[in-house]
């Protein structure tokens, strides 16, 4: 969704782009960053874009990579066909 809570039109890659733009402001919010996700969970309504998927989450991820699961699902809410979510752990900063 976009910042007026609108699903994305669009390729996957778009809809992928945003949804992990999503994730990143909440994880800063939380004062961490994309580095300290550690599990991503993929549904998708078509296993036939893994592959765009993968390509743009190679842009935005380093090794050691998140673990990953992926699964294809009949249908996903606002019949979107993506969904992502992200098991993150952000160290709290040592004081003193």
């Amino acid at each position: 969704m976009n910042n007026l809570g609108e699903l994305v039109v669009g390729s996957i890659e778009e809809q992928a782009e945003q949804i992990f733009a999503n994730i990143n402001a909440i994880i800063e919010t939380a004062g961490g960053t994309l580095n300290d996700v550690v599990k991503l969970s993929v549904f998708v309504t078509d296993m036939a874009n893994f592959e765009a998927i993968n390509n743009v989450m190679m842009t935005l991820f380093s090794e050691p990579y998140p673990v990953r699961t992926t699964v294809e699902v009949s249908a996903l809410p606002k019949n979107a066909a993506l969904e992502i979510e992200a098991l993150v752990n952000i160290k709290p900063h040592k004081q003193g």
